[in-house]
Formats: C-alpha cells, sequence, structure tokens
C-alpha cells in the first residue's frame, strides 16, 4: 500500500507514542472527585453513566442512583442492578416524560423531591459515585434552580464523583464540570424508519 511505513519505522513510531504517553501519565499525579455531565442529542448519555456505575460497583463503592424523569418506566437496569442492593441504592422518583404527565406542578414537586433525596447522597461521604439521571431535563424545564444544584455540588466530599445527565444541560453546569460529553444524533430508528423503541436497547 502507498505510503505505508516499514515494519522497523512503525516500531519506531509506535515506541515514540509509548514514550510520550507514558510521560504524560507519570505526570498525572492528581486525584479529585468529578462532576461529569453527559448531554446531547443522540442516545447513550444514560448507558454512559451506567457503565460507571457498574465499574464503580467493580471496585466495591458504594453508589446511587436517582433518575428524575424516567421513573415511570420501571427499566430493566433496575433489575439487574437490584443484585448489587448491599452497595446500591437505586431511587426512579420521576413519573415519566413532561409530555406524558401535562402538570407542571406536579412536574415540579416530583424534580425538587427527587433533588432533595440526590443531595443526601452527594453530600454523604460514604458514596463514591451519585448519578443523576435526566437532572438536566429538570434544570432544562425550570423545576430546579441551577445555582442551587452547583452550590450542593461545591460541597460534595473531595473525591467522590457526581454524574449529570440528559438534554440541554444548562451552560452553568457545563462551565463547572470537569468531562463533559455531548452526545450528537447522526441517525435514530424512531425518526428514519418508525422503529419504536425495543426492549434490550432503549429500556
Amino acid at each position: 500500500m502507498s505510503g505505508q511505513l516499514s515494519d522497523e519505522d512503525y516500531k519506531k513510531k509506535m515506541q515514540k507514542r509509548k514514550e510520550i504517553q507514558e510521560q504524560r501519565l507519570a505526570n498525572m499525579k492528581q486525584e479529585k472527585g468529578l462532576i461529569i455531565v453527559h448531554t446531547g442529542n443522540g442516545k447513550g448519555k444514560t448507558t454512559a453513566g451506567l457503565g460507571m456505575v457498574m465499574r464503580s460497583l467493580g471496585h466495591g463503592y458504594q453508589v446511587a442512583i436517582v433518575q428524575f424523569i424516567k421513573g415511570a418506566w420501571e427499566p430493566a437496569e433496575k433489575a439487574v442492578l437490584e443484585q448489587w442492593s448491599e452497595q446500591l441504592e437505586f431511587y426512579a422518583m420521576g413519573e415519566g416524560f413532561t409530555w406524558e404527565t401535562q402538570d407542571r406542578e406536579r412536574d415540579t414537586m416530583m424534580a425538587q423531591k427527587a433533588w432533595a433525596k440526590a443531595k443526601e447522597f452527594i453530600l454523604n461521604p460514604e458514596y463514591k459515585l451519585t448519578f443523576l439521571d435526566e437532572i438536566n431535563i429538570a434544570l432544562k424545564m425550570d423545576y430546579l434552580d441551577v445555582n442551587e444544584v452547583i452550590g450542593v455540588l461545591e460541597q460534595k466530599p473531595a473525591d467522590s464523583h457526581v454524574i449529570l445527565t440528559g438534554r440541554g444541560a444548562k451552560p452553568e453546569l457545563v462551565e463547572k464540570a470537569d468531562l463533559v460529553t455531548e452526545m450528537k444524533l447522526i441517525k435514530h430508528p424512531f425518526k428514519e424508519q418508525g422503529i419504536k423503541a425495543q426492549p434490550g436497547i432503549e429500556f
């Protein structure tokens, strides 16, 4: 193939890359609890958060999940995660998506109730990871005050992590976070092909 490196040149290139990477890792000594935001219009925000939940459980950490919107679904993830009941607290506190409830006052009340529970876990040093699923929707709809949420995040224990998911993350939250990932929608079976949500994929 034209332009392909010889075996010797390839080996030298990979060795150099290895040296650079090892130097970077050697310089990274600081550890801290992270504020992590998964946002954007694409799929995978909750799934990414659950991946971190699984890793934390595998390390033996105490973990809490508070669902702000999807609670009415009683998702399959809950059935699986109940196997870690000694390490995990799981609260599905929403009553469904906002277009299903059609009751702003009740949606606000449920979001405030979920936030009160979330604060308990965020501030509790026994919990290494707190996952706030779809809280960005609650913030976007002004069910919660973003400044209050940021204020609580600033008080969390230094070595604990908090994940906040949902589309439309507030700029203030993005600015405060240590890690922000935006899921970009390229193609979706529901929109393009009229394929409904399926077990094992969406829920």
